[in-house]
């Protein structure tokens, strides 16, 4: 049994190690784990210098995506799309520079087809699909100018072009139809609506003004084809900017100029301006009544003077009393009814005077702008004059006296251009304004952390502390550990020991390597006696195998 035991002890061979147990398997597990450590680590910190994606175009369509993507590709700008595909992000620091240069290469072109259309025109086409290729690009072309104003986030247009007739009677004017999609909280006032309907209206032959409608995307009509029936005319909002601008003004100029005597917040005005937007043209022409004639200007006189021939005509009764022998003559008490030499009577005179007087005549024409001002109301609020005693820093409130509400309202008069001939008001009222005295509510401050402007901020840095940490915690806990060996071999290889002891000297060198010598002889010697020994024992194992197997016998009860 001994020998036995004594054979399998000797004869079983050593095991070898695997290569992972080696120092190369060892060495390549560390380089393995370094190597997963740096790479995380590479891995965290190119993630932490990912770009800030912003939108370049939204709502675009699939051609003009395709187009954009391709051009983006040619310049080398990384891109990637939004959740659903409706936009195109690119780094923040390309957005600008992108723009301007798709801009350059026309993209996007939009969903409206222009007069490129016109470019692809086949060999054959008949003139109808010329008339409809036509009116496509003119719709497009029309529909693309108004896109590019700043309110309007899409449009399209509609054109009714009728055929040309030779008769007259029976040419159609065309018409024209907008439709507009404006940008979230965005409305048009009537001007630009107005510069719209011109738009369309100077671009397509003998379209009249009031042929163009234009609709917003809600359904409410915005032309001035809108305008209820009777002609009824509203303020438009320029109009009623240019009253508040004027009541604005006067409320500045008056409390400008109260505020020095009564100090800073102790007056409030407010005014109201009755405006006349009315554009008048007055052509009138009066007469005078009329003058005495030696007081007026003679214009033409004509004066006119006849003499007649001496009467030869019958005269008398006529009857048989004619007929008798005329009666005795006598003689006239005086010579004015003489009869003429030679029994004839004198010659009838005619004289005719026309006289023509100039006509008093007033020709006035006056022609007044609209914008006038037809009435001014304004009302101003004085608070009572606030005295701080000196002493004790009590504040008491006083009434203004009668003669300092007299010269106030007499500089607001001045200040708001006062007429009374046009019928202007004017109050001025003194009286204690409430809470005045009272302490000024602290000023609502948000904490830095709820401030919204800081959270851009925030959110940055909070992303580079965790970056810091995550890599603090991969070099400290893991590649540290994992280089500690590495730079210790490092340095054992690199690095020369330094002896602390001081230096020795010639004798004492010498007598120091001789012992060095001498003690690498006695180990050499020690190391070649335990191997010759151990030759020795596997020699006699192998040739006679009993006496080992008693020696290893006698250790094993030598043991117990």
């Amino acid at each position: 049994m001994a020998a036995a035991t004594a054979d399998v002890l000797v004869d079983t061979p050593e095991a070898k190690p695997t290569f992972l147990q080696t120092q190369m398997g060892k060495n390549f597990l560390l380089g393995a784990a370094i190597a997963s450590v740096l790479a995380i680590m590479a891995a965290i910190w190119l993630w932490s210098q990912q770009p800030d994606y912003k939108v370049l175009f939204s709502n675009f369509s699939d051609r003009d995506g395709g187009a954009i993507t391709a051009s983006l590709d040619q310049m080398a700008i990384p891109y990637k799309f939004s959740e659903g595909g409706s936009a195109i992000l690119v780094p923040s620091e390309h957005v600008h520079d992108a723009r301007l240069k798709l801009a350059s290469q026309g993209l996007p072109k939009g969903g409206n087809v222009g007069f490129e259309l016109m470019e692809n025109q086949k060999l054959g086409v008949s003139q109808f699909h010329e008339q409809v290729n036509y009116q496509r690009s003119l719709e497009g072309e029309l529909a693309r100018s108004i896109e590019s104003l700043a309110a309007v986030g899409s449009a399209r247009v509609h054109l009714a072009l009728p055929k040309p007739s030779v008769f007259v009677r029976e040419q159609q004017r065309p018409t024209a139809s907008v439709l507009l999609n404006l940008q979230q909280g965005r409305v048009l006032d009537i001007a630009q609506v107005s510069a719209i309907v011109h738009l369309v209206a100077s671009s397509v032959p003998e379209l009249p003004v009031s042929n163009v409608t234009v609709v917003d995307q809600a359904g409410n009509l915005l032309s001035e084809n809108g305008k209820p029936a009777g002609g009824t005319k509203q303020l438009d909002p320029n109009q009623l900017k240019y009253v508040a601008e004027i009541q604005q003004r006067i409320i500045k100029q008056v409390e400008s100029l109260i505020t020095p005597l009564v100090g800073q917040g102790n007056v409030r005005a407010e005014a109201t301006a009755d405006i006349d937007f009315a554009q008048v043209d007055t052509a009138a022409e009066s007469y005078k009544p009329n003058s005495p004639p030696e007081a007026s200007a003679i214009r033409s006189q004509q004066v006119s003077e006849a003499n007649g021939p001496g009467g030869a005509n019958a005269s008398g009764v006529p009857g048989a009393l004619s007929n008798q022998p005329p009666g005795a003559a006598t003689a006239p008490l005086d010579g004015a009814g003489a009869p003429a030499a030679g029994g004839a009577t004198a010659a009838p005179t005619r004289k005719d005077s026309t006289t023509n007087y100039e006509v008093d005549k007033t020709v006035r024409y006056e022609q007044r702008p609209m914008g006038g001002i037809k009435r001014l109301t304004v009302g101003v609020l004085v608070n009572y004059r606030r005295i701080v005693d000196a002493k004790t820093g009590k504040v008491t409130v006083k009434a203004l006296t009668a003669a300092e509400v007299v010269q106030i309202n007499n500089l607001v008069k001045e200040a708001m251009g006062y007429s009374q001939a046009r019928g202007d008001t004017l109050n001025v009222t003194n009286a204690p304004f409430d809470g005045v005295d009272k302490p000024a509510a602290p000023e609502l401050k948000l904490a830095w952390w709820e401030d919204p402007d800081n959270l851009p901020l925030a959110k940055e840095l909070g992303r580079y502390l965790l970056l810091a940490l995550v890599l603090g915690f991969l070099y400290f806990r893991l590649l540290r550990p994992l280089l500690r060996p590495v730079l210790r071999r490092f340095d054992e290889i690199t690095v020369p020991p330094v002896s602390s002891e001081p230096e020795m000297t010639k004798e004492e060198a010498v007598k120091a390597e001789v012992e060095r010598i001498q003690l690498e002889e006695a180990e050499t010697n020690i190391a070649r006696g335990y191997r010759e020994n151990l030759a020795m024992a596997k020699t006699l194992a192998k040739d006679d195998p009993r006496v080992v197997a008693n020696v290893v016998k006698a250790w094993v009860g030598a043991n117990e």
